[in-house]
């Protein structure tokens, strides 16, 4: 069996598949420069809203990690969270949509950061540690 291996990065495009799309895209989908601009954006969202607002207390029961960044699953589920929250407390949101925002993306979301077993346990403050994901055989 042949393996095709992409020696380019895939073409990014947004939600509607247009290419010059002005509309916001998965994090994930980016690569180099735009990944880092958009992580920065994103960044400053995390750090300067959604924590001080919603970053409750530190257990061993709802971990967190400040540097969030370094762990990718954060970085998507954040970086969902906040399009959500574009998209429900925008000029064009209904008046309902933070409530429609906490109720379905924050703290669902949360929830799945800070569980025990999630993507932060094993962090502690000024301590970062990877996490191991499952093996696959190939």
């Amino acid at each position: 069996m042949t393996q095709v291996v992409q020696e380019t990065e895939p073409q990014v495009t947004g939600p509607s598949g247009d290419q010059e799309s002005d509309e916001p895209f998965f994090i994930l989908y980016l690569f180099g420069r735009e990944y880092q601009e958009e992580l920065e954006r994103l960044t400053t969202w995390v750090n300067n809203l959604l924590i001080p607002v919603y970053g409750r207390e530190v257990t061993s029961s709802s971990p967190w990690c400040p540097d969030w960044a370094l762990h990718q699953e954060a970085v998507a589920q954040f970086h969902g969270l906040w399009l959500a929250w574009q998209d429900n407390t925008g000029p064009k949101a209904p008046m309902s949509g933070p409530a429609q925002w906490h109720r379905d993306f924050l703290g669902p979301v949360m929830q799945s950061l800070r569980d025990p077993s999630g993507p932060f346990a094993g962090c502690r403050r000024g301590s970062h540690r990877e996490k191991e994901v499952p093996f696959v055989n190939d």
